[in-house]
């Protein structure tokens, strides 16, 4: 690789004063791996709108000592130029440069899916009001978006967020690296050249991994659902499993030449940290 690996982490907005102090936690225990950002999730409407705020703010004020960036996420749907306009404004006057961009999720009884309908819309009204400001992440789906029409349709979506002004895109996660790779070589045949970070989901829980994979299109290969549903209640059997796994996984995903990796952390220290130090990725001070 020409250009050096860069390393993410996603978290979730705390909603409790001990979730916030887990989080500072975490984010503390996750420094070795050097990450460029944290990003922070974001609800729609609403729900979990001021914690993101709260959460990136806090990540930014110490971007001094930890130089690690903070990067909200960004949903459209549901809000308004307005709304939007003067969050752009207070991310500004907060020192965050760089935002996650997303369409988002209407919520439960909300029909009115507000100024955007679509997060190319979204990249594009950041750009016209900040200009260069920031760098703006948006997503990418190597198993095709659950909600498009086909694969091609979901490809041109993608190429719109691009010419948008996009600056680089996090894959949502997958277990497939042909998929990704696939993606990819998709993308550069059709004229697009940015970074496009694979999205890495370490595996905690596989219930709810298997909630979270039906709802967001996210393959689970039948030989990995029939291992993990194996384990039954031996947690500690799969924990085992699970980071052999995934370590493996994403060497491979370094082998490919990938320009990142992106870690949907789910707030937690463990498996990020220990694939990253046995990858060696960490840098302890």
């Amino acid at each position: 690789m020409s250009k050096k690996l860069t390393v993410s982490c996603e978290f979730f907005p705390p909603k409790t004063d001990k979730g916030a102090a887990n989080l500072r936690r975490v984010r503390d225990a996750l420094l070795p791996l050097k990450p460029e950002f944290y990003s922070v999730t974001f609800g729609a409407g609403g729900s979990t709108q001021d914690n993101t705020f709260d959460a990136v703010t806090d990540i930014q004020r110490h971007a001094q000592t930890t130089h690690v960036d903070a990067a909200p996420h960004l949903s459209c749907v549901g809000s308004t130029a307005e709304k939007l306009r003067a969050l752009l404004n207070a991310y500004q006057e907060n020192n965050i440069h760089r935002i996650v961009a997303l369409r988002g999720d209407l919520p439960s009884g909300m029909r009115d899916p507000g100024d955007f309908r679509y997060a190319n819309e979204l990249v594009e009204f950041i750009r016209k009001e900040t200009g260069d400001y920031f760098t703006i992440e948006v997503a990418a789906y190597p198993e095709v978006h659950p909600q498009a029409q086909s694969a091609e349709v979901d490809l041109e979506n993608f190429k719109r967020k691009v010419d948008a002004g996009a600056n680089s895109a996090i894959t949502q996660y997958f277990y497939n690296i042909d998929a990704y790779r696939y993606f990819v070589d998709n993308c550069q045949s059709n004229g697009i050249d940015i970074p496009i970070i694979p999205g890495i989901m370490p595996i905690n829980n596989y219930a709810q991994l298997a909630r979270f994979s039906s709802g967001c299109g996210a393959e689970i290969p039948r030989w990995l659902r029939k291992r993990l549903e194996s384990f039954y209640d031996d947690t500690e059997s799969m924990k085992a499993f699970t980071l052999d796994f995934l370590t493996d996984f994403t060497q491979q995903l370094i082998d490919c030449g990938v320009p990142g990796l992106h870690f949907y952390s789910m707030n937690k220290v463990e498996p990020t940290l220990t694939i990253c130090e046995r990858l060696g990725l960490t840098q302890h001070t």
